[in-house]
């Protein structure tokens, strides 16, 4: 099993940045592919982007592609999603998520391992 531990959620203004970790322990880090969904007061839980094991290949959503950043870091076993340009419906406590058998996760495919979430809350 694999340990996931989110940080870097905060309070931002619009158009501001804030840069996410997930730091994992307990497995093989590179044997996962990885990924952050996010959820919203009163929504369900909303894929964000996500990463193959190596790196090589990342999925945004529509509604964050251009704005945030999917990558990984395997020497520090860690996971970061760069945040810019962000807005207020993007407020929502953001999940990192982990997959050791599919390629990709994705809107419809989610990982068995979640870290505890960090709340990213941007003001108008």
């Amino acid at each position: 099993q694999v340990q996931l531990v989110e940080s870097g959620g905060g309070l931002v203004q619009a158009g501001g940045s804030l840069r996410l970790s997930c730091a994992a322990s307990g497995g093989t880090f590179s044997s996962y592919s990885m990924g952050w969904f996010r959820q919203a007061p009163g929504k369900e839980r909303e894929f964000v982007a996500s990463i193959s094991r190596s790196g090589g290949s990342t999925i945004h959503a529509n509604s964050v592609k251009g704005r945030f950043t999917i990558s990984r870091d395997n020497a520090k076993n860690t996971v970061y999603l760069q945040m810019n340009s962000l807005k207020p419906e993007d407020t929502a406590v953001y999940y990192c998520n982990a997959d050791e058998r599919a390629y990709y996760i994705t809107k419809i495919h989610e990982g068995d391992y979640w870290g505890q979430g960090t709340q990213v809350t941007v003001s108008s």
